[in-house]
């Protein structure tokens, strides 16, 4: 699995799955960029990858001007990432304008990191886009209606994509990554509603492996699977990924 010569963008690149997918990606030889929303989380993320070079971008995902001036690099692999659970809370108990800035970040935001990362890609005949998806994106939880609401979103552009420009050479998957030990499950497990916050700590999968399969989309193995939903709890997934068989 090489993508050596190719470049890469990871959206919210800096902790959990995003910063493991930097270092999968790295290891399979793309030069990889990544944004985070601070200066000092990037510092932090750079000690984590220690010699590994990965360089960072001080972006969040909703301010647009930021965003295009980090894509304007053109990328030949997008990794949109970057993403929020919150509100969690049943629906009588939170406000359009939290339960919107959800929405803004998970779709929106994602929507014009594609449209701008595609623009280049196009150009130059082709591109690979990663969409972190969710089981979330196909059944509703309870207190999480605005995270499934974008995830669902979030699926349908990507099907949207594979429609429009598969035929210009661009590749898109949508990526469930699973339940994986990261901050956001940590305030999953805080709220208390729904199956997931119960799940416990120690039965949470590794961040290293939906970031191992997110660097096998990205090769032409993948090929097959453009335009789809994947999860990493697939058995075939993951004997072609080369991750170990769930129990």
């Amino acid at each position: 699995m090489t993508l050596s010569g190719k470049t890469a963008l990871v959206t919210g690149g800096n902790r959990g799955i995003g910063l493991a997918a930097v270092k999968a990606l790295a290891e399979a030889g793309a030069t990889v960029h990544f944004t985070a929303r601070s200066a000092a989380n990037i510092a932090a993320a750079q000690r984590e990858l220690g010699d590994m070079i990965a360089i960072g971008h001080h972006a969040n995902m909703t301010d647009r001007d930021a965003m295009t001036t980090v894509l304007d690099h053109g990328f030949d692999i997008l990794v949109n990432n970057a993403g929020v659970i919150g509100p969690i809370g049943r629906m009588l108990d939170i406000s359009p304008e939290d339960w919107g800035a959800n929405i803004e970040t998970n779709l929106i935001a994602a929507f014009h990191a594609t449209q701008t990362a595609m623009r280049h890609m196009v150009a130059k005949g082709g591109g690979t886009i990663v969409n972190l998806s969710s089981g979330a994106a196909h059944r509703p939880m309870e207190g999480w209606s605005a995270y499934c609401c974008g995830k669902a979103g979030l699926a349908m552009l990507t099907r949207a994509i594979h429609e429009e420009y598969a035929p210009q050479g661009i590749r898109v998957f949508g990526f469930a990554p699973g339940v994986v030990d990261t901050d956001m499950q940590g305030s999953i497990r805080a709220s208390g509603l729904n199956p997931v916050s119960k799940i416990p700590r120690e039965n949470l999968a590794p961040a290293e492996e939906p970031a191992k399969a997110i660097a096998w989309l990205c090769t032409a193995a993948a090929d097959a699977l453009a335009g789809q939903e994947v999860d990493v709890r697939n058995p075939d997934l993951r004997r072609s990924v080369g991750l170990r068989a769930l129990e």
